[in-house]
């Protein structure tokens, strides 16, 4: 069997099922009706689920959950999340509930920088190189006039761009480090528009540049391209309040959780091992509604985690302390969002999350991923160090395994009443379904 194949993206959608389906699988006609029957049936919203990325045959369906009751800076919101894991929706709810009646969710956008960089190559006198920036500053901004006019009537627009001499790091290495602020947009064409234009500034002034010696002005533009490391594009969340308010159903001392989730924070401050799975659990929340918004959760994902890792060791994104009687859990992230542009103005259900969401600013938008991934966080550590975590989580697990062997209405309705009052694990609830059927 040949897998090779020349000229794929020039066929038609069915060819390419029909190549995959005949080269791939046992049986072809399987294979093709499963990935037919996952279409739309309305054909221009298929089309338009076809042309957001190359080579399409089909679409993936991932469930869009709703999270309630959040009460975020005194006014409620209901949360639209995207993801496949269970028990994450419901968790996020819980956490919401819980802190609906002790005050709420506290969020504050501290800072919305962007950042993007042009590095080159400079063989040449330090000096001069910046004598030649500090001359052509005002001409870097000029040359880009024409693409930030309609982001600098948002409010928008190139912040600063600053030389750095990055020699220490490699050879002849330097940067124009270039910072915007983008408004509602996530930015990433508008800066990466603008690089592009800087790249060709740098090398056509260095050209003109007299002070420069042949050499010099051969700069070599090795890439120029936006940063998804946004630290100062910050926004801080938080929870607390006193100490006896935690008490509840499963926290019947409440002095005793507060202490004992405080230590277990703090372990995930100390220990990249126990940090890696903290922060995970931070992002089921942030990742669910960063993909229900139509923004880039990998983008996300590697800004927040280089974040994690910014004192030079990876750690806890959340912090907690008892002060005075008080119990405060908080978080500090970045996150570079958009509430225009992209797939915000163009995939439905996406348009349907912004509206759920009252048409959030991407300053609303920040807070709102912050605080999935602040309760997320919350919940996880609640039943850590109280019930565990897989007593809630294989509860909600139970119907991926009834679904996984296709139980019938009746099985389920035994396996639910015997798993009330016992123990679930994936062996026992496949033995139980077993002797269920002999």
């Amino acid at each position: 069997m040949n897998n090779a194949i020349a000229g794929f993206s020039k066929l038609s959608k069915d060819e390419k099922i029909d190549w995959i389906a005949n080269e791939y699988f046992a049986d072809p006609a399987e294979a093709t009706a499963l990935i037919k029957k996952y279409w739309n049936s309305d054909q221009k919203l298929q089309q338009l689920h076809d042309e957001f990325i190359e080579n399409t045959i089909t679409n993936f369906y991932i469930p869009l959950g709703i999270a309630p009751n959040f009460l975020i800076n005194g006014k409620y919101k209901t949360i639209p999340m995207a993801i496949e894991e269970s028990s994450v929706v419901a968790a996020a709810a819980k956490s919401a509930k819980f802190w609906s009646t002790r005050g709420g969710f506290k969020a504050t956008v501290l800072n919305t920088e962007k950042i993007g960089q042009v590095h080159f190559i400079y063989k040449g006198d330090v000096s001069r190189l910046e004598h030649f920036f500090a001359q052509t500053k005002a001409t870097f901004f000029s040359t880009t006039e024409a693409i930030t006019k309609n982001m600098q009537k948002r409010g928008g627009g190139i912040l600063d761009i600053e030389l750095r001499d990055k020699t220490e790091l490699m050879a002849n290495y330097f940067q124009l480090h270039v910072t915007f602020e983008t408004k509602d947009s996530m930015g990433a064409n508008f800066i990466n528009s603008c690089l592009e234009q800087f790249s060709k500034t740098l090398k056509e002034e260095a050209l003109a540049f007299e002070l420069f010696s042949d050499e010099e002005k051969q700069i070599e533009v090795v890439m120029s391209i936006l940063s998804n490391y946004v630290p100062n594009c910050l926004v801080r969340v938080e929870v607390s309040c006193p100490v006896e308010a935690l008490a509840e159903k499963h926290i019947e001392y409440p002095s005793e959780f507060a202490e004992k989730f405080v230590r277990a924070v703090r372990i995930a401050e100390v220990e990249p091992y126990r940090a890696v799975t903290h922060n995970k659990g931070v992002m089921n929340g942030i990742d669910a509604v960063v993909l229900a918004t139509g923004n880039d959760f990998r983008a996300i994902e590697a800004g927040i985690h280089a974040y994690a890792s910014k004192s030079g060791q990876y750690s806890s994104l959340s912090h907690a302390k008892i002060e005075n009687g008080i119990f405060s859990f908080w978080m500090e992230i970045p996150l570079a969002l958009g509430t225009v542009g992209g797939l915000t103005s163009l995939h439905p259900l996406v348009k349907l999350s912004m509206e759920m969401l009252e048409k959030p600013s991407a300053k609303e938008l920040m807070e709102i991923v912050a605080v999935a991934g602040l309760a997320q966080n919350f919940a996880a550590l609640r039943s850590l160090t109280t019930t565990g975590i897989q007593e809630g989580h294989m509860k909600m697990h139970l119907n991926n395994i009834m679904n996984q062997y296709q139980a019938t209405t009746e099985e389920r309705v035994l396996i639910k009443q015997f798993f009330k009052t016992n123990s679930i694990a994936h062996s026992t609830v496949v033995g139980f379904i077993e002797d269920l059927r002999k």
